[in-house]
């Protein structure tokens, strides 16, 4: 069965990000999944991380998403991509001005559900349980970048 448009329960709304599932790979048994991040400006966003199981590809359709992958960080436009490598800290924001929409692509997929696991962990007033938090990305192999020491 093929879906064209992400349906009303593909949609989940962390903070002031919200996230479309177009494929779930969890639940179609594909080899990877697909959804649309989109970032209003200066939303907040998650901290540096990186995916013990995941590779990821950013493709930016509109507006500017700075992206960083180690220690190279690019402010991409739409046609624009980056790849992330299982196991590369990574992490997005959007400090310009319009709203940034892009496509993702995970391989293998972590699933829409670890989205809404966040989502219930952040919760409506945007105050994250941190320690929820780190439960619910432990469980799908994701871990917090380590802190950088400030510069001296």
């Amino acid at each position: 069965m093929s879906q064209s448009t992400a349906s009303s329960d593909s949609i989940v709304r962390i903070g002031r990000l919200e996230i479309r599932y177009l494929m779930d790979g969890t639940v179609s048994g594909a080899g990877f999944g697909m959804f649309e991040l989109i970032v209003p400006p200066a939303a907040p966003v998650p901290p540096p991380h990186a995916h013990r199981d995941n590779e990821e590809l950013v493709f930016v359709l509109d507006g500017k998403l700075r992206y960083s992958v180690g220690d190279e960080t690019r402010d991409l436009i739409a046609g624009d991509h980056m790849y992330t490598p299982r196991g590369a800290v990574h992490a997005f924001s959007n400090p310009h001005a319009q709203t940034a929409r892009a496509l993702i692509t995970l391989t293998p997929d972590i699933g829409a559900q670890y989205f809404r696991d966040v989502a219930a962990a952040v919760g409506d007033a945007g105050g994250a349980d941190r320690a929820k938090l780190l439960e619910v990305m432990a469980r799908y192999g994701l871990q917090l970048a380590a802190a950088k020491p400030a510069p001296l």
